[in-house]
């Protein structure tokens, strides 16, 4: 027998209209409160560095705004998935739908057409453009909030091809310039030769590194060191810039393309960064997805009339999102650490709640 669409009726156009408003307006309320905290927690900052006010209102937190509402999206359609179903089944309203010959199948079917809005919000946010507000984020609090941190992490460690490493221990975007650089390259786990530099220039446009003086050592099979002082180094090396910055800023402010592209560039190197970089491609993907099991949860859960109320549903429900957010965390470390699979490790707290979903789903009343 042929699937009939379900089309979209008054009943539809109602619960989607609750579910998205409880959503939008639960994350407004809760935008504001944060924005008032953190700039309460940063005025200082601010006065101190003359921060232009239109630059804190459009440059700062306009842009900070798209990454908290993708980073709670979960949480609040969750949340408004709840309210409003355990107050519409409080006030018997799920009853008459089903006692009128709706099956709670076709119940799901607004509900899920709002988790895909949303969802499919989430999906661009991540994608494309939270990377893009992240970037202005990130420039305008190293200018305006985090002077002396800066972009750049101490002693850099990186392998830019098998058998070569890089060390920097310092490097000054400023100036363009790192205070010491040494180019290893080793041999079954012996260190074959280096070059080193105290101070070491890279330019921009020609992509290549430049110093007045460097020193080469060579070692032999017994250890034997001998080495050699130069003039004038100016060489090509397959090192950006931008891998020198903290990886996680780092991979936050590149869009799928850049990240995909970057995540072959590292493996390619033999990187040590691998797993960070797929943790974060998968979570892209991941967490919209999270939308419609939570969903599920959500309605199954709350479309129940019980003694305790909106309240209980709430609590209930809150513990069971909470539960998911502590899952992805914990599960993320692992994969960082190189001890589950990235793909899996992201993925699995949502097969794991897919699952309850289900459980609750066939438990919901019909």
């Amino acid at each position: 027998m042929k699937a009939r669409w379900p089309g979209f009726r008054i009943l539809d156009r109602y619960i989607l209209g609750k579910f998205l408003s409880t959503f939008f307006f639960a994350i407004a309320m809760i935008i504001v409160i944060v924005v008032i905290f953190d700039y309460v927690e940063k005025v200082d900052n601010f006065t101190e560095s003359h921060a232009p006010f239109k630059g804190i209102v459009f440059t700062y937190y306009l842009n900070f705004i798209p990454y908290f509402i993708n980073q709670f999206s979960g949480l609040f359609t969750f949340i408004a998935c709840i309210f409003f179903t355990s107050k519409m089944a409080y006030q018997t309203e799920i009853v008459a739908m089903l006692s009128g010959g709706m099956s709670f199948r076709r119940l799901m079917w607004p509900y899920f057409l709002g988790a895909l809005i949303i969802g499919s919000l989430s999906l661009a946010l991540n994608l494309w453009l939270i990377p893009i507000s992240q970037r202005k984020v990130v420039a305008f609090s190293q200018e305006y909030i985090d002077k002396e941190k800066g972009s750049y992490e101490r002693h850099i460690y990186r392998q830019i091809e098998p058998g070569t490493f890089a060390y920097i221990r310092g490097y000054n975007g400023t100036t363009q310039q790192a205070s010491f650089f040494a180019l290893e390259h080793y041999d079954g786990g012996s260190m074959t030769h280096s070059l080193e530099a105290a101070d070491i220039r890279f330019n921009p446009e020609t992509k290549r590194w430049t110093a007045s003086r460097y020193t080469k050592r060579e070692f032999d099979s017994l250890g034997m060191e001998t080495f050699e002082q130069f003039r004038n180094l100016d060489t090509l090396i397959n090192l950006e810039v931008t891998e020198l910055g903290e990886i996680n800023d780092l991979i936050q402010t590149m869009n799928i393309s850049q990240l995909s592209e970057f995540l072959d560039q590292q493996r390619a190197k033999g990187s040590d960064s691998i797993n960070i970089i797929e943790v974060e491609r998968h979570s892209r993907y991941a967490y919209p997805f999270s939308t419609f099991i939570l969903t599920l949860i959500g309605v199954s859960l709350s479309s129940r009339k019980v003694r305790g109320g909106t309240g209980l549903h709430i609590g209930i429900g809150t513990g069971l999102c909470f539960s998911y957010i502590l899952f992805n965390r914990f599960f993320e470390e692992f994969a960082k650490s190189g001890s589950l699979p990235p793909g899996l490790a992201v993925w699995l707290p949502n097969i794991i709640y897919l699952c309850i979903a289900i459980y609750l789903y066939r438990k919901a009343p019909k």
